[in-house]
């Protein structure tokens, strides 16, 4: 029974690591629609929407766990929604200061599990916490002051991070739905939101409805690239909850910051300087504590 939990356990683990490397490279295929001519926020909507349509067969056959799942599907919702205030605070404030804001996800995550789940924030925990503020803050130095809301961007980016660890701590507490079910919500009401944020911004005039050649032709490869790679990095997203204290989740997600400096450098030639290289292995570290000591514990109880 107990190697079957530290089997459970290494399995998020890894699920966690898979997400963060996902969405580490999640901006390519997202340059690529914006260079297509469909503007950044429909962009998003549609990387949403297009799972969240091949999800709905799925919702249909988890239809019983919709019924009966009650306030247990709200752990799935709110980390839809904390996606989708993480795609708007891109769009509305500087891309350093959103991403600086939601990795503090961390923080509210192993609070949270303080808290809720009665589990102690360890020194191991607290090491990796301060090494993934400090290799934020040496790569972003330049780029960003002290990172404090100070506009409606910034409020979004924050608020991603504080709904994302509460949605990954009601995922973990309430057994009565799945995984599969909460991936549903996840991408569907992330999906809903996209939608009102980029119809909000065509209606204002700040940007134009996408042209029907332009979605024909992106809608080719973007329902495959939806299928075998956001699907599962979705699903990823929501298992490793499932099973691990939200703090924990935080700290692995934060491998994408390393994936996406890294991935940039190799792929669109952005340069990798001095503070990256002292930077990224700072982040990789804190992402690799807890889940090093995971699989100590695993093979310990073989």
């Amino acid at each position: 029974m107990v190697f079957a939990e530290q089997e459970n356990d290494r399995n998020a683990v890894l699920a966690g690591l898979f997400a963060g490397l996902c969405f580490g490279i999640f901006w390519l295929p997202l340059r690529i629609v914006e260079d297509a001519g469909i503007a950044a926020p429909w962009a998003q909507a549609l990387f949403l929407g297009v799972p969240a349509l091949i999800c709905l067969p799925l919702a249909w056959r988890q239809r019983l766990e919709f019924l009966r799942g009650r306030g247990g599907l709200l752990g799935g919702i709110l980390t839809g929604v904390a996606f989708a205030l993480y795609a708007a605070s891109l769009l509305y404030t500087d891309v350093v200061r959103a991403v600086l804001l939601f990795y503090l996800l961390p923080i509210w995550g192993f609070l949270l599990g303080w808290v809720i789940l009665g589990d102690r924030i360890t020194a191991p925990r607290w090491l990796a916490i301060g090494l993934g503020i400090l290799g934020m803050a040496i790569i972003f130095a330049d780029e960003t002051g002290i990172p404090l809301p100070q506009n409606m961007g910034d409020w979004f980016g924050l608020a991603s991070g504080l709904f994302f660890a509460l949605g990954c701590t009601l995922i973990l507490t309430d057994k009565r739905v799945g995984a599969v079910t909460h991936t549903v919500n996840f991408f569907v009401v992330g999906a809903i939101l996209s939608v009102a944020v980029a119809w909000i911004m065509t209606t204002r005039g700040q940007i134009g409805l996408p042209a029907a050649a332009d979605l024909n032709a992106t809608l080719i490869w973007l329902v495959p690239v939806s299928l075998l790679f956001i699907l599962p990095a979705g699903f990823a997203t929501i298992y490793a909850p499932a099973r691990l204290n939200p703090g924990v989740v935080g700290l692995l997600f934060m491998i994408e910051i390393a994936v996406a400096v890294v991935s940039a450098a190799l792929l669109a030639d952005e340069v990798i300087g001095l503070r990256e290289v002292i930077g990224l292995p700072l982040i990789l570290c804190a992402g690799l504590v807890e889940p090093l000591l995971i699989l100590r514990r695993s093979r310990l109880a073989v």
